[in-house]
């Protein structure tokens, strides 16, 4: 039993630093203290507190066996009882009200939602269309460029064409004209 205690004896705790005083003067300083002092120590786990459940009314009873009214005859605690009862069930008919206009409201927003959604979609796309055609101009447009320069150089190399043979038969060497007839046919 000795062995027990002396073994349940903790080791003393370290002194901890004597701080100042600080008293927020604002919303901004007194969060900024809850930092620091959660900073001191980044170990230690931060308490989240989780989001709180809805509330929600008790379901009526299954089976009521004393049913019973503000009529005359009742005693006088019986009204008390169907007073705390009305009002049970006026909170519970509020509830049900209030969870049919959340839901036509969530609806709606979802319904707005996707109207956006397809909005921006067919937007996306016109954008896409006319971003396409700008590019096929572009592209046409080169093509053209090239089609007038491969144009110019056809036309550039008929005039050679032409001015060596007329250079040919003014001159009218044959070793000429072979090795002009075979670069010709070589390009």
């Amino acid at each position: 039993m000795a062995s027990s205690a002396a073994s349940s004896v903790r080791p003393p705790r370290p002194k901890k630093e004597p701080q100042a005083l600080v008293i927020p003067k604002n919303a901004a300083e007194e969060q900024k203290l809850k930092l620091e002092r959660l900073m001191k120590n980044p170990d230690k786990a931060v308490p989240i507190p989780e989001k709180m459940s809805e509330w929600a009314p008790r379901p009526p009873p299954e089976f009521v066996r004393d049913v019973m009214g503000s009529s005359a005859g009742a005693g006088s605690g019986e009204f008390h009882v169907y007073r705390h009862l009305r009002r049970r069930e006026y909170q519970r008919q509020d509830y049900m009200d209030a969870m049919a206009e959340k839901q036509k409201l969530d609806a709606e927003f979802q319904k707005r939602l996707e109207r956006n959604k397809i909005a921006a979609e067919e937007q996306t796309a016109k954008r896409r269309k006319k971003r396409q055609k700008l590019k096929e101009k572009k592209l046409l447009a080169k093509k053209m460029k090239l089609e007038q320069k491969k144009q110019k150089g056809e036309w550039y190399l008929l005039f050679l064409v032409v001015v060596f043979l007329v250079l040919i038969t003014m001159a009218d060497l044959s070793r000429m004209r072979l090795r002009v007839w075979s670069w010709l046919a070589g390009h």
